[in-house]
């Protein structure tokens, strides 16, 4: 049974989301904190945009940043030209929408003419001509500096200037919540249900009279629109845009964020977005290493679960429903520690690394980690975090062949809830 649009829950659902985006920034106001959650705001709307394509869809993307930049190209324009005053600066968000939807418009109508392979390669072709148009008209992308505005004479709503961080947030927090809330509508419309039918099946979508490429199409177009408002928010946050926010890494990072937060599910990019930009920002700004470390998580994701985090929580959402989630907690208490240990190692063993190359030649080996001074070129230093690592491997091993029969169990008991004894 498919639960109503406008259901109770989910009415609850989203007040609660709403009520949450307005209390963030008043319990963590720090400035760090604040401009973390306009950046996590703004990848929300982007990463959403890409999973209309690739989640709803079913087209792989590798030039998606060419939207995202656009918008945010125009809009940094917009704000130049509206600063003498005008049109107010908390709509020029849909300046950078337009521009995404032109793109798609013009792009999309060459892209989606071919699905699976093809339309990954011809996006990754479009994004990299777009990338080097950067360089190539300075007098539009600004060159290697970019294009920079001043968000504060311009004129806001209300007399909101904008000027301080936290007045930013709420306007990307607006946004989001109006943006993820009309993606959310969107996949209950018979467009959206037939860009599913299109992602499963095309022939069988073409035999009931819809075209499959005209349904890609205006998908395209419609993503295209949601990552230009994402280019505009970027835009007016940051207050500058370089030709960073159309290259390849923009579009892979985009990609990695719906794969890790779960592109079968609606809110799986949410997930993906929030942790992505933490790892970026976050963990970024304590240690060089931190792509070394989310390539191994997300090898882990690749390997254990593929459907993503949002699959995870779906599994424990149904094991809680169906009364078989408290059997499981004794092993998850006893299998944390042990992933724990296993993550100390392995943090210890590549902070060390890292910090031999950093310190060549300077004569230092001194390498500090959650407070603690250690000598990285001390043999006893690096066998004692491969002692942690093996030892935290062993006890992951012992712990999770205890846990699994369980889980197994588990699982069987939810699939097949009339055969449990």
């Amino acid at each position: 049974m498919i639960e109503p649009l406008f259901s109770r829950g989910r009415i609850l659902l989203w007040l609660g989301g709403l009520a949450i985006a307005i209390v963030l920034p008043l319990v963590f106001s720090k400035g760090f904190a604040v401009s973390l959650l306009c950046q996590m705001g703004i990848m929300v709307v982007f990463a959403l945009s890409y999973n209309m394509l690739l989640g709803q869809t079913g087209l792989l993307s590798f030039g998606h940043a060419v939207y995202y930049g656009l918008g945010a190209f125009v809009t940094m324009h917009a704000l130049n030209m509206v600063g003498k005053g005008g049109f107010p600066i908390t709509l020029l968000p849909l300046a950078g929408g337009a521009a995404g939807m032109a793109a798609g418009i013009l792009l999309g109508y060459v892209t989606t003419k071919k699905a699976g392979t093809t339309f990954a390669m011809i996006s990754l072709g479009i994004g990299e001509m777009v990338a080097a148009c950067s360089l190539m008209f300075p007098g539009f992308f600004g060159g290697e500096g970019g294009v920079s505005g001043n968000r504060v004479t311009g004129k806001g709503l209300f007399g909101i200037s904008y000027g301080s961080q936290t007045e930013m947030y709420y306007l990307i927090a607006g946004w989001a919540f109006v943006c993820v809330a009309a993606m959310f509508a969107l996949t209950q419309t018979p467009l959206g249900r037939m860009a599913n039918a299109v992602r499963d099946n095309p022939e069988r979508a073409e035999f009931v009279g819809y075209d499959p490429q005209w349904v890609r199409y205006l998908m395209m177009v419609l993503s295209g629109f949601f990552a230009g408002i994402a280019g505009g928010l970027t835009a007016l946050n940051y207050e500058i845009v370089t030709a960073e926010t159309l290259n390849a890494h923009t579009s892979g990072v985009v990609l990695l964020m719906a794969f890790v937060g779960g592109i079968g599910f609606f809110y799986g990019p949410i997930i993906g977005a929030i942790l992505i930009t933490i790892m970026q920002i976050a963990i970024g700004g304590i240690t060089k290493a931190w792509l070394f470390y989310f390539g191994l998580f997300f090898l882990f994701m690749v390997l254990y679960a593929p459907g993503g985090i949002a699959s995870l929580l779906t599994v424990q959402r149904r094991l809680w429903v169906a009364r078989l989630w408290w059997p499981l907690l004794p092993g998850y208490l006893l299998v944390l520690p042990a992933a724990l240990v296993s993550l100390a190692g392995i943090v210890a063993l590549v902070e060390m690394g890292y910090g031999l190359l950093e310190q060549e030649g300077t004569g230092e080996h001194a390498v500090h980690l959650v407070g603690l001074s250690i000598d990285a070129a001390s043999g006893a230093a690096w066998a004692g975090a491969a002692a942690l690592l093996a030892a935290g491997l062993l006890l992951v091993r012992w712990t999770w062949g205890r846990l699994e029969v369980k889980w197994n169990a588990a699982l069987s008991a939810l699939q097949n809830p009339g055969g449990a004894a």
